[in-house]
């Protein structure tokens, strides 16, 4: 079934002081801290990337996710929120499907990982994700929600991103002069160690 999702990624410099402001603003802890790796698949001529669209399997904790996201009809680029058309469905074995995928041309494009905790309130979603380029928060839900807990958190309207973590990750190459190809703990962090 597909959904359009709405959100927005800011950064997060103290974890502790947020989950506290979140608490407090009546957000329950509905996922523990759990690791996540994400393969993106895509034609050699990386057709889905330029088309805004994505294929996605996810390994968290123990669930393998297909998911697929575009951009909808009559998307505005400058808009304050991030919106794409996303399905999403659990399946057996990720692995396997990957191997389909290969067989049908598409191949591993881009992987990235992530340490995520979910916390939720009646309305939406915040999640606080560790990556190995730093800590990322995400507030996915309707735009009013996201405006109002944005102000309640203190988030000041210039700090908050609609990049998707791959536009991040390609931001610090350039910044850092970084050669990793994947956002991944080992990739990112084997260029610390060298």
């Amino acid at each position: 079934m597909s959904a359009v999702e709405i959100e927005v990624k800011f950064r997060v410099e103290d974890v502790a002081a947020l989950q506290e402001r979140l608490s407090g603003l009546g957000f329950s802890c509905i996922t523990p801290r759990t690791f996540e790796r994400n393969m993106l698949y895509d034609t050699p001529d990386r057709r889905l990337r330029s088309q805004h669209s994505i294929l996605r399997i996810r390994l968290y904790g123990e669930r393998w996710v297909l998911t697929h996201k575009c951009v909808p009809e009559n998307d505005d680029p400058e808009a304050r929120h991030k919106r794409r058309v996303e399905t999403e469905t659990e399946i057996a074995d990720g692995e396997a499907l990957g191997s389909v995928f290969e067989r049908l041309g598409y191949e591993p494009a881009f992987a990235y990982e992530k340490w995520r905790t979910e916390y939720a309130d009646a309305t939406g979603h915040c999640v606080i994700d560790e990556t190995p380029i730093g800590v990322f928060a995400e507030l996915e839900g309707p735009e009013e929600w996201i405006d109002r807990r944005a102000q309640e958190l203190g988030l000041e309207p210039s700090v908050l991103l609609t990049k998707s973590y791959g536009r991040l990750f390609d931001d610090w190459r350039r910044e850092t002069g970084s050669t990793a190809a994947h956002l991944t703990f080992a990739a990112v962090g084997s260029e610390a160690l060298a």
